[in-house]
């Protein structure tokens, strides 16, 4: 605190300010911070003690640097990540209150939609450009495919870009208009030092979009869908290839694998189901 700007420093106590006033006009029972540094340590420290409410912190994304992580983490009763990696991690770290729940999907928003246009495709994957998508996507040119979000036109795979995909009804348009959809992680087990157990939103996402799903291998996958009944797992370009191929050959197939998928979506991953965890673990 001593090193932040005075344009900071004035942010964080107008922020402590609101907050202790939020607080004691409503006295909560959870207070939940989505993301590090949103409400910085030092001032939940201060705002804890001699309140009732419970203070959880949802990590949202990977939280990269666990030293740095895991001291923002100890101010809080709480702690939900979404990967079983980063739950030992912070384990190890001495962060026990630590808890997993996943990401998960909105029926109200990630729905079927009759996608026309340039939403239309064999082959779709909607996303940031990265080195590893780049790679492994590199593989499916010849199946038809389609391309959406910032940095693509930027790659050799600039020619099947259709867009930067600004809206989240673009988003899912993109997916909703595919044959078959794919899903690749930024990382992978491949990537050294980084947490690959997670299941990113997307994954959630498209089940419930109802498209049939090729999604690269996590630790956690299992414990959400059912790789062959309700989404198509690959571990490599090759596995990639040989199961776009396959969904694209086979209508039948490809249509059991969505209507499972979105079945198991709205009965068991949609973000209530999630605050539903989340609360249980915060009220024991």
């Amino acid at each position: 605190p001593e090193r932040a700007g005075w344009i900071e420093r004035m942010v964080r106590r107008d922020l402590e300010r609101r907050l202790t006033a939020a607080l004691d006009e409503h006295q909560p029972a959870i207070v939940l911070v989505t993301g590090l540094t949103v409400v910085p340590s030092e001032i939940v420290d201060r705002l804890r003690p001699g309140r009732p409410a419970k203070w959880a912190l949802l990590l949202v994304d990977s939280p990269g640097d666990i030293h740095s992580a895991t001291v923002e983490a100890m101010a809080y009763n709480h702690l939900f990540v979404g990967g079983s990696g980063a739950v030992s991690a912070f384990d190890r770290s001495g962060v026990k209150h630590v808890h997993y729940l996943a990401a998960g999907c909105d029926p109200s928003v990630h729905k079927p939609l009759r996608a026309r246009g340039p939403f239309r495709a064999n082959v779709v994957f909607a996303g940031a450009a990265t080195t590893r998508r780049e790679r492994l996507l590199g593989e499916l040119v010849e199946f038809g495919l389609a391309l959406w979000g910032p940095g693509w036109r930027k790659s050799t795979l600039k020619d099947y870009c259709r867009g930067e995909l600004p809206t989240t009804e673009d988003f899912v348009r993109a997916y909703a208009g595919a044959t078959v959809a794919v899903n690749v992680h930024r990382t992978g087990a491949e990537d050294r030092g980084s947490d690959a157990s997670g299941v990113n939103r997307r994954t959630f996402e498209i089940a419930a979009i109802g498209v049939p799903q090729v999604v690269d291998a996590r630790a956690d996958l299992g414990r959400h869908f059912e790789d062959g009944h309700e989404v198509l797992v690959y571990a490599d370009a090759s596995q990639l290839k040989g199961q776009v191929k396959r969904a694209m050959q086979e209508e039948k197939y490809r249509e059991r694998i969505a209507t499972a998928a979105r079945q198991r979506a709205l009965r068991e991953h949609t973000y209530m189901h999630r605050m539903y965890e989340l609360l249980s673990a915060v009220t024991i």
